[in-house]
Parts: structure tokens; C-alpha cells; sequence
């Protein structure tokens, strides 16, 4: 894609990705904690997973970053020192 940094639109994939595969299982098991798996179960789940994403989505593509830098300052303190 033109214009777009290489890193950038890696961030942005792995997002849709991660978000997209987290809220559908989060979603999944909410929905059967809160309403159980009979009767019209599939598309409750469906109904809040797409509303779920939808939220995700962004969250993960601005949080990302900033879980990035927060793991890396963890790691560098329980590092030995050198």
C-alpha cells in the first residue's frame, strides 16, 4: 500500500486480527455465562461480537502501542543488569 510505512500497516493488521479473534471468544463466553447456549445462542453471539469488535477494533490500534512500550520498560527492569 502505497504511502503507508511497512510497521504502521503491520500494527494496523495485527489489530484487526487480534481484536477480530479476542471478542469473538470474550463475546462467546459472555453471552453463554449471561444467557446460556440454548435456543437462539448463535446469534446473540453474533449480535455481540460485531458490537464488541467494533469497539475493539480501535481500542487495540491505539492501545497497542503504548502495551508495547509498557512491556518493554518491564522487561528492561527485571533484566539483569549488565
Amino acid at each position: 500500500m502505497p504511502g503507508i510505512k511497512p510497521a504502521r500497516l503491520r500494527q494496523f493488521v495485527f489489530g484487526f486480527y487480534m481484536s477480530g479473534m479476542m471478542s469473538l471468544l470474550m463475546s462467546g463466553v459472555i453471552t453463554m455465562i449471561n444467557t446460556g447456549l440454548e435456543g437462539d445462542f448463535f446469534w446473540r453471539w453474533l449480535a455481540a461480537w460485531l458490537v464488541a469488535w467494533v469497539v475493539a477494533f480501535p481500542l487495540v490500534t491505539v492501545i497497542a502501542p503504548l502495551a508495547v512500550r509498557m512491556t518493554e520498560a518491564t522487561l528492561r527492569k527485571l533484566s539483569p543488569e549488565k
